[in-house]
């Protein structure tokens, strides 16, 4: 009913401007029927429409469906588009008490937004503050042809029930409880935009999308913390985590021992932590040792102003004061994965020293490791690409006015363990 309306409002207030999207999640077995009766609409007030039918996924219904349905609204909204749906009042009420109940915060109580900006869409939702007895009322006016979902009275449904079982008791008692739930909704909107202006301050403060500094985190109130990590959390999606895993990411990572590798993983991201920040990695970044395993030998011939690429990043090949000899260019030289154990007697320090002592020094991060590679030539160390930039071994090769690969570009995220990406410091 309340689609079926919002189709013919929008037609006379927007005319040429609007198509129309009907989902056929296919559960029900007039589904196709409805679609059609959509079509007759649409046709009669000259709307363009699209039938999409789509595939609901096991497990919770309600959720997999809603899944489905935007996906496909995605899939056919323009840039220059708004999506305008038909949510009403109690739509609104009903929201606010569903998540009351499954322990939601500000955001959840905030529920649907009259004009929602997402980062893949806009939404508008005109009817937000109409009742449903409104609604009704306007259709029978308007003679608006219509059906009922049989599901919206299956109180199997959360929301069924909450509207069947939940409903009459509470408004009995209640009366104006529709009203009052709206009420709240706007006022946790109100609450929650405050709260986002806090966490941009405290975001800007403690780090980036991909990195935050424990140091300054911990110095935040424990609430404060416990907010900017489930924002952080969220970054460009919908919904934030469940209070719980926000408090495993506190006990299970941040509260870790230093030497620990704890690592959470939720939502298609991994969250670690080295020395005193905590990472968001992508699987692509956490798991690339397994997913892009490095060559173990290779041989290479090097050319003056070339770049070559690497595990680790982009290195051009660039004349220095102190570098390889001029005789190494165009010779065969051979590119070794690291083993362990290594030991490296780098330019300009006494003695040789454990490679990974040297790695850890430099604070090169613990998933980016697999990506250094050594540069010999007959079991003579030459140097050693890494994440941070060539280090330049000591060995006879070492000439003023040589050359060295110089590191232009990273290649991947998160590998300074600091923020951004600054020049290569070097050993």
């Amino acid at each position: 009913m309340d689609s079926m309306l919002l189709l013919h409002l929008m037609s006379q207030i927007f005319p040429q401007k609007i198509r129309a999207i009907y989902i056929d999640h296919q559960l029900q077995s007039q589904s196709a029927e409805w679609g059609k009766l959509v079509a007759e609409q649409a046709n009669r007030l000259d709307i363009p429409y699209i039938i999409q039918k789509v595939q609901v996924n096991d497990g919770n219904l309600e959720a997999q469906a809603r899944q489905a349905r935007y996906q496909s609204y995605r899939q056919h909204l323009q840039t220059n588009e708004t999506l305008v749906l038909a949510h009403h009042q109690q739509d609104q009420a009903e929201t606010v008490i569903l998540r009351l109940l499954s322990g939601a915060g500000v955001d959840g109580l905030a529920a649907m937004q009259s004009v929602d900006y997402r980062v893949d869409m806009t939404i508008w939702r005109p009817f937000l503050d109409l009742s449903r007895e409104q609604i009704a009322d306007w259709t029978t006016q308007l003679e608006i042809e219509y059906v009922n979902d049989p599901t919206n009275y299956d109180i199997h449904y959360d929301r069924a029930w909450s509207r069947e079982e939940l409903w009459p008791f509470l408004q009995n008692r209640f009366p104006k409880m529709q009203q009052a739930l709206s009420r709240t909704s706007y006022l946790m909107q109100d609450a929650s935009e405050i709260l986002e202006e806090v966490l941009k301050v405290d975001l800007k403060h403690c780090g980036t999308a991909e990195c935050l500094d424990l140091t300054k985190l911990l110095d935040l109130s424990a609430a404060r913390q416990r907010q900017l990590l489930s924002v952080w959390m969220k970054g460009d999606g919908q919904y934030r985590p469940a209070f719980e895993m926000v408090e495993r990411l506190k006990n299970e990572v941040i509260d870790s021992k230093s030497d620990a590798q704890a690592a959470l993983h939720w939502n298609q991201f991994y969250y670690v932590r080295y020395q005193q920040h905590l990472y968001r990695l992508s699987k692509q970044v956490f798991l690339a040792e397994t997913l892009n395993p490095v060559e173990a030998e290779s041989e290479r011939y090097f050319q003056m102003g070339e770049i070559v690429q690497y595990a680790s990043g982009n290195f051009q090949i660039t004349q220095k004061n102190i570098g390889l000899a001029p005789s190494l260019l165009n010779k065969k030289l051979t590119i070794i994965r690291r083993q362990g154990g290594e030991k490296i007697h780098l330019y300009g320090r006494v003695g040789q020293w454990p490679l990974k002592k040297a790695i850890q020094e430099a604070h090169i991060l613990p998933w980016l490791r697999h990506t250094i590679q050594i540069l010999v030539i007959d079991n003579v160390m030459l140097g050693v690409f890494t994440p941070k930039g060539f280090w330049l071994a000591q060995s006879p090769y070492c000439e003023q006015g040589g050359w060295q690969p110089d590191l232009i570009s990273y290649s991947c995220n998160l590998v300074n363990g600091e923020y951004g990406y600054g020049k290569c410091s070097k050993l």
